[in-house]
């Protein structure tokens, strides 16, 4: 379990400031959802909150530690990426207990711990095939088993949805909220998609040009926008999908 804090973070990129002064909060056991347009800098943000880049200034607290200039190994973060990440040559067992391997140094009791995340995911059945014959929803599922295998306290997931289709999304973003709950697992949820930020979040961050245009609950984004560009890139588009949903099923919602 985890709170991160963000104080000040600013990035330039060749001359240019592509995260500007940025302070938000994750709660311990919270879904935050970073929202925005690509290029807006979420995915930026996301590589500096792991260790994969190092911000220009300002710092990141976890659990009131300064982590900033941590290793990636030693923030305790887990992260599941958009292209599942699998090795091609790994059963789905061994996917998932690779990293306990190096852990625990007990290959039966790696196995013990991964076949219980497995089947957290609902994956009992796929233990022994290869990547290559399973579908995008069920190498996504893997990717998060081995990421929850390691217990990390937070987890970041960087549009791990965006590669699936619709039927899929639901039911990976209902496991991801699931898992949450259950483990009471810190978890921020990077994302373009205004439907996946809003269904799955506790609160949602909604990025642009590099700065925070609003952080709250999806409830009060919706009926209190903070800005013009919150109304029309989230509360007009998601009124326009129920308009058509409504037009389609010829039903009030």
């Amino acid at each position: 379990m985890a709170s991160i804090e963000v104080k000040n973070i600013s990035k330039i990129f060749d001359n240019k400031l592509v995260l500007k002064d940025l302070n938000f909060n994750v709660n311990d056991g919270e879904l935050l959802s970073i929202l925005g347009k690509s290029g807006c800098g979420k995915t930026t943000l996301l590589k500096i909150l792991i260790g994969i880049e190092k911000p220009s200034s300002g710092i990141i607290l976890k659990n009131n530690k300064n982590i900033t200039k941590y290793d990636i190994s030693k923030r305790g973060m887990g992260i599941v990426f958009q292209n599942y990440a699998l090795f091609p040559n790994m059963t789905v067992l061994e996917n998932v207990s690779y990293a306990l391997n190096n852990k625990l140094k007990d290959k039966k009791k790696s196995n013990e711990q991964a076949m219980d995340i497995i089947s957290m995911v609902n994956l009992d059945e796929h233990i022994n095939k290869y990547p290559n014959e399973l579908s995008g929803g069920q190498m996504q599922r893997v990717a998060i088993a081995r990421t929850l295998a390691l217990k990390p306290d937070v987890i970041l997931f960087d549009e791990a949805l965006s590669a699936l289709d619709a039927e899929n999304k639901i039911i990976l973003r209902n496991k991801i909220k699931e898992l949450n709950e259950k483990f009471n697992i810190t978890m921020i949820f990077i994302t373009h998609d205004q439907e996946e930020a809003f269904s799955i979040s506790d609160r949602v961050m909604i990025m642009n040009d590099g700065c925070i245009e609003q952080i709250d609950k999806p409830s009060e984004i919706f009926k209190h926008p903070a800005s013009k560009y919150v109304e029309e890139f989230v509360v007009k588009h998601l009124k326009e999908k129920v308009t058509s949903i409504q037009k389609c099923i010829k039903v009030d919602i």
